[in-house]
Order: structure tokens, then C-alpha cells, then sequence
């Protein structure tokens, strides 16, 4: 690449600063799971409640990705793994205006999701495996996807015609099979909070 095209960030506010501004810490949340697991459901209750504690959010997601920057994209191995290299760079330009992003994806292997990981950074990328068992998925259905699956009309389909790898070591593994979500995403706060919490000490 030419050099030229990062002249401009010298002059461009960085991200402590504006993170001083929101008083909270940059981070991204990706929610990883099966689909019909729960992550868009989950994601917009944790964007409710950090909103209601003054926390600036964007939930990024499948309908609203593959709708806009991604819709050249079909379901093959290859664009799947772009799609989540798209993700993960705007990511971290919400990131790095000190923004606190949660994607819901199902981001179905650990080469995705490292991939994920490198470009956003180890320390601001918190893993959070929504663990709901294929049969619960399959029963909730929402969009008919999983009925299309076993009659093959949708191919490479995760859990069915396509693998899902468990993340190895999540930042959090949550349990979705219980219908009380309030809860869920108490337990889920406990460990995100301290992560993007901002302490005005640090500046000093």
C-alpha cells in the first residue's frame, strides 16, 4: 500500500481521548453461536441494559451487515470468512471512537473467530459463546432455517450440513436455554462491566 493513505491520523483524535469523552472503555462483545441460539435476542437486551447505565452501544448483526457492506456476499467457505474479516474491521473503528460494540454472528470456526481476534486486538475482543444445544435451535427455528437445512434446500448450513466449533475458551459461556433473559444478562454484566468501565484516576 502507498504510504500516503495514513498521512491523516496523526490529526485524527485518538481513541483515549474519546474515550475520556464517553467515559467508558472501547471493547467488542462477539456473540458466537448456533443459529436460533439466542445472540441477537441477547444482544439487544445487553445494549438495553448498558444504555440504561449510560454506555454508548452498536449491535452489529447478520441482517444488518449482509443488508448493507456485505451483500455481495453468499454463504460459501470463502465469503463466510470475509464477511467476518469485514466485521471485525469496522469493529474496530467503532472500537477505536471508544464505542462498545456487540456483534452477533455465528462465527462458526475457531479460525473465524481468531481471525476476529487479531484484528481487533487480544485484550479488547471479549468471546461470549451463547451455548444453546442444537435441538433447542432447531425447535425455536425463527426464520424456518433449520426445516430448510434437513430438506436441503440451504447448503453448508451450521449444525447441519456445516460444522460448529466451541470456542475453546470463551471470555463468557452462557447458557441460553432458560427463558429468563433479565438474568441472563445480569450474570453477563457481572464480567462485562469492569471491562468497559472507565476510571477518570487513569488519566491523572
Amino acid at each position: 500500500m502507498e504510504n500516503h493513505i495514513y498521512t491523516t491520523f496523526d490529526r485524527i483524535k485518538g481513541r483515549p481521548a474519546k474515550e475520556v469523552y464517553l467515559k467508558q472503555r472501547g471493547k467488542v462483545i462477539w456473540m458466537t453461536g448456533l443459529s436460533g441460539s439466542g445472540k441477537t435476542t441477547l444482544a439487544s437486551a445487553l445494549e438495553k441494559r448498558l444504555f440504561e447505565l449510560n454506555y454508548f452501544c452498536q449491535i452489529l448483526d447478520g441482517d444488518n451487515v449482509r443488508s448493507g457492506i456485505n451483500k455481495n456476499l453468499m454463504f460459501t467457505e470463502e465469503d463466510r470468512m470475509e464477511n467476518i474479516r469485514r466485521i471485525a474491521e469496522v469493529s474496530k473503528l467503532f472500537m477505536n471512537c471508544g464505542i462498545i460494540l456487540i456483534c452477533a454472528f455465528i462465527s462458526p470456526t475457531n479460525e473465524m473467530r481468531e481471525m476476529a481476534r487479531k484484528i481487533i486486538g487480544e485484550d479488547d475482543f471479549l468471546e461470549v459463546f451463547i451455548d444453546t444445544p442444537l435441538e433447542i435451535c432447531e425447535q425455536r427455528d425463527p426464520k424456518g432455517l433449520y426445516k430448510k437445512a434437513r430438506a436441503g434446500e440451504i447448503k453448508n448450513f451450521t449444525g447441519i450440513s456445516a460444522p460448529f466449533e466451541v470456542p475453546e475458551h470463551p471470555f463468557i459461556a452462557v447458557d441460553n436455554t432458560s427463558e429468563n433473559i433479565d438474568e441472563t444478562v445480569r450474570e453477563m454484566l457481572k464480567k462485562i462491566i469492569p471491562e468497559v468501565r472507565w476510571d477518570p484516576s487513569e488519566i491523572l
